[in-house]
């Protein structure tokens, strides 16, 4: 009997590669594996739902578990995540020194629903005391005008969220003035070209995400994997068999970056590297999994709900299929 073939949309990476190529195959299915951006995911995941299962923004899937209505169900892999300190870019001739001067501001965001945006609004909120409140959020596109949310939001009145004018770009707005800072996932062209007029929030953003982790454990969750809700009712156990195959695709890639005979990765002292990051984060320093993730995923449904993007608290155990919350062991 032939196996149900499956469409499988998932970014292609060192993590993912073993997927694509067939060296890791999905039990239980013909799956066709297919690379594309993120962002287009996403936005034809959420709207059209053309796949069998994706990579999903786990602020859009957040935000669907908490209305109660979501189209997809959730496997505990995390293909993507980043510490996002580097990611907080400042007008640089607005006197702005420390997060608190954020205070009263007006912070530019790509989209007010995305997982980048819950998770710096989160560090400025609860490590330097701003809350999301205390802020204009104005949205828009980084590079080009127009961008919008993938979900319709219903945020609370005590959130303000305006959209940029239009031919506006968030680039040339926190250049100019317009906005005092610029919170965005892809680094913004006028700081590749060296602008003068913008700068990092925090200039040696690693020792700041290093000292981070070291007092509160979380390593940013930005993407996560969703299967088709009718897909998922019909072929429960896909959800074991998705987690399994991404877990030994990772776990793979985390043996062979650390064998120095053949470097894998196109950085000269990446072993090195590998070694300083499990001195501060443990062997598996990219976890899978609920448990292992529980306290990040935890922080992550505290964080939308006090931003508005769910009415309340989800819990961790609602995000996810659940076959996936426990192990299986030989």
């Amino acid at each position: 009997m032939s196996k149900p073939k499956l469409n499988i949309v998932c970014h292609l990476s060192d993590r993912t590669r073993a997927l694509h190529d067939g060296t890791i195959r999905v039990e239980g299915v013909d799956a066709n594996f297919i690379d594309m951006h993120v962002a287009e995911t996403f936005f034809r995941m959420v709207k059209y739902r053309e796949f069998d299962a994706s990579e999903m923004s786990l602020a859009a899937h957040t935000t669907l578990i908490g209305r109660g209505d979501s189209p997809f169900v959730g496997v505990p892999v995390f293909p993507s995540r980043i510490f996002r300190h580097s990611a907080m870019y400042i007008c640089a001739e607005k006197g702005i020194e420390k997060p608190e001067d954020l205070r009263g501001g007006r912070i530019g965001v790509p989209e007010y629903a995305m997982t980048a945006s819950v998770w710096m609004r989160g560090v400025l909120h609860h490590e330097y005391g701003v809350a999301p409140d205390e802020v204009t959020w104005v949205s828009g596109g980084q590079e080009k005008p127009g961008r919008k949310d993938r979900i319709d939001l219903d945020l609370p009145a005590s959130i303000r969220l305006e959209s940029l004018p239009e031919g506006q770009t968030l680039t040339r707005a926190v250049c100019e003035g317009g906005i005092d800072a610029l919170f965005c996932p892809h680094v913004p062209s006028a700081f590749t070209a060296g602008d003068p007029r913008i700068r990092l929030l925090f200039p040696d953003s690693r020792s700041v995400e290093q000292d981070y982790y070291r007092r509160t454990g979380l390593f940013h969750i930005m993407h996560t994997f969703v299967i088709r809700r009718d897909v998922y009712d019909t072929s429960p156990w896909l959800a074991q068999s998705l987690f399994k195959a991404f877990t030994q695709a990772k776990d793979e890639i985390q043996k062979r970056l650390g064998d120095p005979n053949w470097l894998i990765c196109t950085l000269p002292w990446s072993v090195a590297e590998q070694e300083e990051t499990r001195k501060l984060m443990g062997d598996d320093f990219w976890p899978y999994g609920i448990e292992a993730n529980r306290t990040t995923l935890d922080t992550f449904c505290q964080y939308a709900f006090e931003q508005g993007l769910t009415a309340r608290r989800v819990a961790v155990e609602e995000l996810f299929a659940p076959g996936t919350a426990e192990a299986w062991i030989l």
